[in-house]
């Protein structure tokens, strides 16, 4: 049986690694942007253009809105979320995790789990770290992550620490669970721990090192990209990828823009997500290799140029920049999917040369000489 991760080519100077995750839905060239899925479709975005222009290689589904709409019973019966949503690539869900963290005004925790009320009808549901195992089974994802408490940003020491070890303790009964349950699918399922600890070192060291000790496939970094500086974000994730293995991919969870994805590459992340690129793009924000867009400015309004001329998707080549602002004017759906389609081909593509550049052993200063031009305000 083929190895799930193996690292092609590590940087000679640096963390930056390229590798290849192998499932049984195909295989995952690192490192490697996931688009968000989060109720069964990327928001705007069709599965074939997804595949065949995007090429996206992995997507990701959310254990809390799948389970509450269309709920498990559906999703069994679909044959899984696969076959429900009809994409054949690899998927990979979160423990709903973060969203319980998004819903603190509304939320008890315990020991034992979480009691929350539902966004959509009010009513209550619970979920434990057995129960967010079972879902993520059910939902057929062929990596899922373990139930975690995600803490906000700032966060005292003592509630950052008392999290953290919730999340451990969590943990051990994620994987007690896994142990002692038969997949429900033919596809190998793979769990992925994460790691907590706010931006404090120590909480970090401890607990990416207990992490690591539990023998998982793969790991996470959780509770950062929620409100703390970059320079945080990069301190922290840097310390912790010294610490989790070399040999298995890391997940940075939630980031971000594409400059936070270039750094976080450079300090050895192998997967991130983030619902920036969809959700920027619906409001008319466009990232490119010159930099940020604001494709709704009076500027574009008789600009008929294509709308990225060094864009990869087929919307770069056949609408220009006048068209495209025309619609967000006239408020036409199109210039959401439009603009999702495009910046989502840019992060794939970003992900892409930087995978490259890896393996020509000049990623670094790459990313050093590219970074200023994404930042750019067009």
């Amino acid at each position: 049986m083929k190895k799930f991760f193996e690292v092609e080519k590590f940087s000679a100077q640096g963390k930056a690694r390229a590798g290849i995750m192998t499932t049984d839905h195909g295989s995952i060239h690192t490192p490697i942007f996931m688009p968000v899925g989060t109720v069964a479709s990327v928001k705007t975005v069709h599965q074939r253009e997804l595949s065949e222009d995007i090429k996206a290689q992995i997507i990701l589904g959310n254990t809390y809105h799948l389970y509450l709409r269309p709920g498990m019973e559906v999703m069994q019966q679909a044959g899984g979320l696969h076959k429900f949503m009809n994409w054949k690539a690899p998927i990979l869900t979160d423990s709903g995790g973060f969203q319980v963290f998004s819903l603190a005004s509304s939320r008890k925790m315990s020991e034992e789990g979480v009691k929350f009320k539902s966004h959509i009808d009010g009513s209550y549901h619970f979920i434990s770290p057995e129960i967010s195992m079972e879902i993520q089974r059910k939902i057929g994802a062929d990596i899922f992550m373990a139930f975690d408490e995600c803490t906000p940003y700032p966060c005292e020491y003592n509630h950052a620490k008392r999290s953290m070890e919730l999340t451990h303790r969590w943990l051990k009964r994620c994987v007690s669970w896994n142990e002692n349950n038969p997949e429900y699918y033919e596809h190998t399922q793979r769990l992925f721990p994460i790691v907590q600890g706010s931006v404090y070192s120590d909480l970090r060291k401890i607990s990416a090192e207990i992490i690591s000790e539990v023998g998982a496939q793969g790991n996470a970094i959780g509770g950062l990209s929620v409100g703390e500086p970059e320079e945080e974000m990069y301190r922290i994730t840097d310390e912790v990828t010294d610490i989790l293995p070399k040999n298995k991919p890391r997940y940075l969870m939630g980031v971000g823009t594409p400059w936070n994805i270039l750094e976080s590459i450079g300090h050895g992340i192998d997967m991130m997500d983030c619902v920036m690129p969809t959700r920027n793009a619906r409001n008319g924000m466009l990232f490119t290799w010159n930099g940020v867009v604001n494709i709704k400015n009076e500027k574009w309004k008789k600009d008929f140029s294509p709308l990225d001329e060094f864009g990869t998707s087929y919307v770069d080549r056949e609408y220009s920049k006048a068209y495209v602002r025309h619609l967000f004017s006239a408020r036409e759906y199109l210039g959401k999917q439009i603009t999702s389609i495009h910046n989502l081909a840019f992060y794939l593509d970003l992900v892409k040369a930087a995978r490259e550049h890896i393996l020509a052993g000049d990623f670094y200063e790459w990313k050093n000489s590219v970074i200023p031009q994404l930042k750019n305000r067009l």
